[in-house]
């Protein structure tokens, strides 16, 4: 009996075996299937069948990243409580709730313009703060529970597993939608949060109780916020990768809008061609992420800095790509556009989800305390940027298109700029050091973080 018993904390204190790093991306899955209801469905009911101004869905989308903000809050009360779990599940509620009111409020725009617009207002606002409770938790899970040679492939299993969440809904979705109806849409809205909350529910369900910190047991969280938002902060590494996730995620985002009007006003495509552009380049994201999942788990044992290369690579990838729009947009169309649009999607997933692995690294190489404001704080900067990309990217097209009544100019310009901003986050890639623990037999048997043990040591960059 003590051999099994002793086996079994073994196994905890080994962390998330392969299974339950699946289920938790479940979870992520369910997360994203809810969000791509409340915005790209509800963004294209607002503005055609309801017959908007694009700014409004445009604005409400913008809310729901920009509440995302007090990410940090919800990571540092999971710190605080000690347990991932019940802030996972109600993060998830709260979006499937919150979803649902947005699709109702649909019924209230022809009639009730200001009441509905109170309303819709107030969901999003609650989508976001589920979104930013329930993802930010979930990280800081994945990060103190997930050995370190595995935390690569456990960042695209459970990236690429989001994404399969979104695909799956909307094709799932678009075919009960149709014959299109309010009333259809909030009924499927409600079943898919249902669904959602319903395999949340089971994919984590004691995982988090049958398994330990691959550290040891946390140090308790004795800090307020501001503490521990301020020595979060001042950590140069902490810092250093809050501003590469808000400079990268910026380039990323800024091309999302302007990407399939540039195919069409530049190459002449049709629509279903610039939808079919937009289809290659996510192909290409995930085969970038599964080239990092499967090579970083290979060398991440021996080379521990390995996710640091895909991370600057991937970005010098994605300026390069970038920079060859830049140019196609002077040569259109005498330019191989989809080949373009596919190494960058490469470049991006490879870049993201090693981000997104090294991520996790990070938010476990502190006190043993603060993973979860660590991931609010990194997740904080992404929202913001992915708020601010979209937004500024339109804004740019116009300005420099007034500016130099040249159309092909303009496209040139913005593509330049977001490669110089790629260029900009590989440079700040290099400074940020890895941590690499080194946990000797005794710990990583019985699990037990000593008082006495040394702080994580560091891979410094070559100068």
């Amino acid at each position: 009996m003590a051999f099994v018993a002793q086996r079994a904390q073994d196994r905890s204190a080994a962390g998330l075996g392969w299974l339950s790093i699946l289920r938790l991306g479940l979870v992520q899955a369910s997360l994203g299937s809810i969000v791509v209801l409340t915005t790209s469905v509800l963004n294209r009911v607002m503005v055609v069948e309801l017959m908007l101004a694009a700014v409004i869905p445009g604005l409400l989308v913008g809310l729901h990243y920009g509440v995302q903000i007090s990410r940090p809050l919800w990571g540092y009360g999971s710190d605080r409580g000690g347990r991932r779990t019940p802030w996972i599940v109600g993060g998830i509620l709260l979006l499937a709730l919150s979803g649902t009111a947005a699709s109702a409020t649909t019924f209230l725009f022809a009639d009730h313009f200001w009441l509905a617009m109170t309303l819709a207002i107030a969901s999003f606002a609650f989508i976001g703060l589920g979104i930013g409770a329930a993802g930010t938790s979930l990280l800081a899970l994945l990060a103190s529970r997930t050995a370190l040679h595995r935390k690569p492939a456990a960042a695209t299993i459970v990236w690429m597993m989001m994404i399969a969440g979104i695909v799956v809904t909307a094709i799932v979705s678009g075919a009960w939608l149709d014959p299109f109806s309010f009333g259809r849409l909030v009924i499927v809205t409600a079943i898919a949060g249902a669904i959602a909350f319903a395999v949340t529910c089971l994919a984590i369900f004691r995982v988090e109780r049958k398994t330990m910190p691959v550290e040891g047991p946390p140090a308790p969280q004795r800090l307020g916020f501001r503490e521990s938002l301020a020595a979060t902060w001042g950590d140069r590494d902490a810092r250093l990768f809050t501003v590469f996730v808000f400079v990268s995620m910026l380039a990323y985002a800024t091309q999302d809008l302007i990407l399939e009007p540039f195919g069409g006003l530049m190459f002449g495509l049709t629509p279903g061609e610039t939808t079919q552009i937009s289809g290659l380049q996510y192909g290409g994201i995930l085969i970038g992420m599964a080239m990092v999942g499967i090579l970083g788990s290979l060398f991440a044992k021996r080379k521990p800095m390995i996710l640091k290369s895909f991370i600057f690579f991937g970005c010098v990838a994605s300026a390069f790509a970038l920079a060859g729009l830049s140019l196609s947009a002077l040569l259109a169309p005498a330019w191989p556009l989809k080949a373009n649009i596919f190494i960058l999607g490469v470049a991006n997933g490879a870049f993201a989800v090693a981000a997104i692995g090294a991520m996790m690294m990070l938010a476990s190489g502190g006190d043993g305390a603060s993973e979860g404001i660590r991931m609010g704080v990194w997740g904080a900067a992404q929202a913001i940027s992915f708020g601010l990309g979209g937004f500024l990217g339109t804004v740019a097209i116009d300005v420099t298109r007034a500016i130099t009544a040249d159309t092909p100019l303009s496209f040139a310009v913005v593509f330049g700029l977001e490669a110089a901003l790629f260029v900009a986050a590989a440079a700040i890639a290099l400074l940020i050091r890895t941590p690499v623990h080194k946990p000797d037999a005794d710990r990583a048997l019985s699990g037990r973080r000593n008082v006495a043990d040394p702080a994580p040591s560091y891979a410094v960059p070559a100068e």
